[in-house]
């Protein structure tokens, strides 16, 4: 599994009726794209549920580096650059992806937490209590599903969820889910991945 994101931060001003009307239209190209396990559509509007700016800031968990390479490199992610210039595109090794007891549930938010590994600590431990959380994370009731992963570039870890409710009780940013594509979501290996 591979994770990425991208965030597209707007003006304070920004009518985000145009983000909701571009996913409206354009989130159902991905739902049967190869290689994607699923991609969260998230929107995040200046002053609502704490939010301190405008941002559209998809997220995707992929199967394989070649859909993600497919996606990245055709008429899919050209559409991002013509409409708001090339984006700083996040990219995060798979540790661990469950499911939770909402899984058949559409997402309406979701929480995403990026978190700088320790210097000093012994990696197998950090990344073993990061899978531990995103189960216990997966657990809760409401949780769609949790996924933790790591750029070991720059040494952070990323946990996001997905929930079926406005208001998890989960710490993070916030996002809310405009859709979800979700054609390989089955294909996404469970738990630990190493």
């Amino acid at each position: 599994m591979h994770a990425m994101q991208y965030e597209i931060t707007l003006p304070a001003d920004y009518d985000m009726g145009i983000i909701r009307k571009r996913v409206e239209t354009r989130g159902h190209l991905l739902d049967a794209f190869p290689g994607l396990g699923l991609k969260a559509y998230l929107m995040r509007e200046r002053g609502v549920a704490g939010s301190p700016v405008n941002q559209y800031a998809p997220c995707y968990l992929w199967n394989t580096p070649q859909g993600m390479n497919s996606f990245l490199w055709g008429p899919g992610f050209q559409g991002i650059v013509d409409d708001f210039g090339r984006p700083e595109v996040q990219h995060w090794a798979g540790l661990a992806y469950e499911e939770g007891p909402a899984s058949q549930a559409t997402p309406r938010c979701a929480v995403r937490r990026r978190t700088s590994l320790d210097g000093q600590a012994p990696l197998a431990e950090l990344t073993d209590a990061a899978v531990r959380d995103a189960a216990r994370i997966a657990g809760q009731d409401g949780a769609v599903c949790a996924a933790v992963a790591v750029d070991p570039r720059h040494w952070e870890l990323l946990t996001f969820s997905l929930w079926d409710h406005a208001s998890p009780d989960t710490p993070g940013d916030l996002y809310e889910v405009l859709h979800l594509s979700a054609p390989e979501c089955d294909r996404l290996p469970r738990g630990r991945q190493w």
